[in-house]
């Protein structure tokens, strides 16, 4: 039996961290998330030369005889109609999670924070996923782990829907998988925070490490490497504000993995990225194995690091060295590093003993924690609209500024806030390059005022269009994209000065004249004064 995350029952669930009850010796829990053949999966499994009756009056049938008889691992493609082993639901919206620091980040989410949920199946499993999405934008999926079609399943679920795929995991490994609605929108919600990790774990063969120790591991941990920004501008261009593991800014720093001398650990690790190149390091640890994508057949000896593009991804197996003390762990590209990418493994012998598995998805909090963190935020901070005043502070312009620019970039707008005097032309420019298609869908933008003083729309624009719009009264506007509602801008258009005329009588500090006679008539006084 599986409670609602898949974990087996008999399970302890301490947040993030879930304590198994038992041991090989003892006698071991199952692994997390991996449930046993079902009698029905048992009756699809075909021998050579046979076809799996799954198949029976499906389209195609020669190609599918022709790969289920390679000596290769076959496509994902099971009918959609297959009754699935294990079933998971991943809810996509918008909306506020706290991220470490006093820091809060209002952007697109997977259930409920970033990352989403750690799904962890069995290889030759018939999974099915559920996309329901929550929000108030077009969102979907795309599932790294499958090698067949999912696009056209969950590609593009309106809001209000929940759409599924049907699918078999057939390559073991640790696969990224991500909101995808279509369009310019899948780069832009995996920017914004749509993400998390799936592994397939090997059906048969073992990793090198449990097969010389003949046990699982002591500490199982799932470790996500990713990146928080700012503006779709910094996104765009990969200036990243804070990087995390599992979904808070040092999270392992404050939290620390425990296990004891001895240990052996296991880490599957995925750099989502989207847009930094990890090398994840271990002080005071080399690999005994390293797994290029998480699969066991591609193993190799030693190393100090492991080299990670956005989605790449390794099993790493080592024993905690038989002396007590932190081992640190980071990302080796040290800017990173100090944004948050860092966290602390503990060899204490006298920590409770195994196995221990850390799950790759946001910290759980209640609906009054959350509450209490927004509250509290030293410093709000939205990709697509406008943070905190700290975060985004209003971009000054003097009267000299006849005409200010504001890109539309990354689903945002660059700057966000912008003050100026009135009279001041504020011409929009699309740098947004994808423009097929539409809606959500689209880089297609337009500004148009939602709150303020003046009324203005600017037309739709495509990649490199501008349009423009003379601001001439006092207060402040806000705006956003038609197309793209969360897109959020402002303009604060300053009180004009007002020069005071002199009342009457003869004034001799409103100019540069009467400033002149002062001085003579100081001086004169002075002179008198010295020949008395």
């Amino acid at each position: 039996m599986e409670n609602q995350k898949g974990l087996p029952i008999g399970n302890e669930v301490k947040g993030n961290v879930v304590l198994a009850q038992a041991d090989i010796k003892a006698p071991k829990a199952a692994p997390t998330q991996v449930a046993s053949v079902t009698p029905d999966a048992k009756k699809r499994v075909a021998k050579k030369g046979e076809l799996n009756p799954i198949f029976e009056g499906a389209d195609f049938i020669d190609i599918i005889e022709r790969d289920e008889n390679l000596s290769i691992r076959t496509t994902s493609f099971v009918p959609q109609n297959t009754k699935p082993d294990k079933t998971f639901t991943i809810e996509l919206n918008e909306g506020k999670t706290y991220i470490g620091q006093g820091v809060v980040y209002d952007g697109f989410l997977m259930d409920g924070g970033v990352p989403g949920q750690t799904i962890v199946v069995q290889e030759g499993d018939i999974v099915e996923m559920k996309i329901k999405n929550t929000g108030s934008v077009p969102h979907g999926a795309s599932i790294h782990a499958a090698y067949t079609q999912t696009s056209k399943y969950v590609g593009k679920v309106q809001p209000g829907e929940t759409k599924s795929v049907v699918f078999r995991a057939t390559v073991p490994g640790v696969y990224m998988y991500h909101c995808a609605p279509g369009g310019h929108a899948i780069p832009m919600h995996v920017l914004f925070g749509q993400y998390g990790m799936m592994v397939v774990e090997p059906k048969e063969t073992k990793y090198k490490l449990e097969e010389e120790l003949g046990r699982k591991p002591d500490i199982n941990l799932y470790l996500l490497q990713h990146e928080f920004y700012a503006s779709g501008a910094d996104a765009i261009n990969g200036d990243l504000l804070y990087t995390a593991f599992n979904g808070k800014v040092f999270r392992y720093v404050e939290e620390p993995i425990v296990g004891r001398p001895g240990d052996y650990v296991r880490i599957h690790y995925l750099n989502i990225g989207p847009n930094r190149t990890s090398t994840f390091h271990i002080v005071g640890i080399l690999w005994d194995y390293a797994y290029w994508q998480g699969h066991p057949d591609k193993f190799q000896y030693g190393g100090q690091s492991i080299t990670s593009g956005p989605t790449d991804s390794w099993v790493v197996e080592f024993r905690l060295p038989p002396d007590e003390g932190s081992y640190l762990m980071l990302d080796h590209a040290v800017g990173a590093t100090s944004r948050g990418s860092i966290g602390v493994i503990v060899a204490d012998g006298k920590a409770e003993p195994g196995p221990k598995t850390y799950l790759a998805e946001a910290p759980a909090y209640t609906e009054a924690e959350k509450a209490e963190q927004i509250e509290k935020a030293t410093r709000t901070i939205s990709p697509f609209g406008i943070g905190n005043a700290e975060a985004d502070r209003p971009v000054y312009y003097g009267p000299e500024q006849k005409e200010v620019f504001v890109k539309i970039i990354g689903n945002s707008f660059h700057p966000k806030v912008i003050e100026i005097e009135p009279g001041t032309k504020v011409t929009w420019i699309n740098e947004d390059v994808f423009t097929f298609m539409a809606g959500e869908y689209s880089g297609i933008h337009n500004a148009i005022g939602i709150n303020g003083p003046e009324r203005f729309a600017t037309p739709l624009l495509a990649h490199a269009e501008t349009a423009s719009h003379t601001f001439t009264t006092a207060g402040e506007n806000e705006y956003m994209c038609a197309p793209h509602p969360y897109m959020k801008g402002k303009i604060i258009v300053r009180q004009p000065k007002v020069v005071e005329e002199p009342k009457g009588g003869c004034s001799t500090t409103g100019s540069p004249a009467g400033a002149a006679g002062l001085v003579l008539i100081a001086l004169g006084l002075l002179f008198v004064r010295r020949r008395n």
